[in-house]
């Protein structure tokens, strides 16, 4: 069970708003969090953030889950003093008319809301297809461009308004649970570990610009240079109306964080963690991903200097990129064990050189 302190720091972080590129409160968040239990955080120039634990160790082992979140950011205001927006990784144009915003300014944040011509009145056709984006803007009430631009500038992000919410006993709904649920995943990890007698170093990452190409991750595994890495991510969940399972898996929130099969998750690895669910009596599903490669933190983790022995574990997650994410208590908590007891159970001896099935 996660403490009363853990629930209230995935609140925050949840809560928080960094679009990919502008991740600072988020970052400060999650820094601020491991500052109370790892020997040493620092962030390097791209915004990651780094707690480690046992940082004297030979045996480097990385944990990587991206702090970033889709979003906007502002290119043009007109005369009326509406905000015009481009989008910040990968958006659900269905779901982005009726969105409350946030622009994040140097003065603060500045509320707003994404409009869109009314349904009664749109062009032939209209009533069926999604706006595109340019056709979509941002009102904050502003009454011209003078108004508008002493609160805000081109180039400012836009965030979704921070929503977190409880659904049920085990259901949590917010913006941006991909991948601040798997940042959370990391931090508890090395919460969990810190009252641990450790034989390797454990570096806990909050990576940014996931959504923009796996830039963060590429940064910092580079800099640590892990014998290890395990990534934490939102797959998605086809517990949903018309997903289908026989091309995307059979992956249902409360059943167990997704231990993935895909060519960046390194063989030997893979079999130490089923090993470990096995005996810790841990729940997980297997899924195999979504591409044969690529689309996380993994990919770029696996590739650093001479390669990496990697895991992706998966947290399932219902209606991904939408400003109303939903996961699942359960799968976090199990997620954090089976990736502490996994790290646990490993030895700096372990050969990770992929082997027979």
């Amino acid at each position: 069970m996660l403490s009363k302190e853990s629930l209230k720091f995935l609140e925050e972080l949840l809560k928080s708003s960094g679009p990919s590129g502008f991740e600072y409160k988020t970052a400060a968040i999650f820094r601020k969090y491991l500052g109370s239990f790892a020997d040493r955080v620092f962030s390097d120039v791209m915004g990651n953030t780094i707690g480690v634990l046992n940082e004297d160790a030979d045996f480097k082992i990385m944990l990587a889950g991206h702090y970033d979140e889709i979003g906007f950011q502002v290119v043009f205001i007109s005369d009326e003093g509406y905000l015009y927006f481009r989008s910040v990784g990968g958006i659900d144009k269905y779901t982005v008319p009726g969105t409350e915003v946030e622009v994040l300014t140097e003065k603060g944040a500045v509320t707003g809301v994404i409009g869109k011509k009314p349904i009664h009145i749109a062009k032939e056709g209209g009533k069926e297809a999604a706006p595109e984006l340019k056709e979509m803007w941002i009102d904050i009430g502003a009454e011209n461009r003078k108004d508008a631009e002493k609160l805000v500038s081109v180039g400012d992000p836009v965030a979704v308004k921070g929503n977190f919410a409880r659904l049920g006993t085990n259901k949590l709904m917010s913006k941006g649970m991909d991948d601040k649920i798997g940042a959370f995943i990391v931090a508890e990890v090395l919460r969990e570990l810190s009252g641990k007698k450790l034989n390797c170093a454990v570096y806990a990452v909050g990576t940014v610009q996931e959504e923009l190409g796996l830039r963060g991750a590429t940064a910092s595994a580079f800099g640590i240079n892990p014998d290890v890495g395990f990534a934490v991510d939102v797959t998605f969940a086809s517990d949903v109306p018309d997903v289908d399972k026989k091309a995307y898996c059979d992956i249902r929130l409360g059943k167990g964080p997704a231990v993935c099969r895909n060519a960046d998750n390194n063989i030997v690895l893979l079999r130490k963690i089923k090993e470990t669910a096995k005996k810790k009596k841990i729940k997980i599903q297997e899924k195999v991903g979504f591409r044969a490669s690529g689309g996380t933190d993994t990919a770029v983790i696996q590739l650093t200097r001479g390669g990496v022995a990697t895991a992706l574990i998966s947290v399932p997650n219902r209606y991904m990129h939408t400003p109303v994410e939903i996961c699942d208590i359960r799968d976090v908590e199990g997620a954090i064990k089976l990736i502490s007891e996994t790290i646990l159970a490993l030895k700096p001896t372990d050969s990770f050189i992929p082997d027979s099935f």
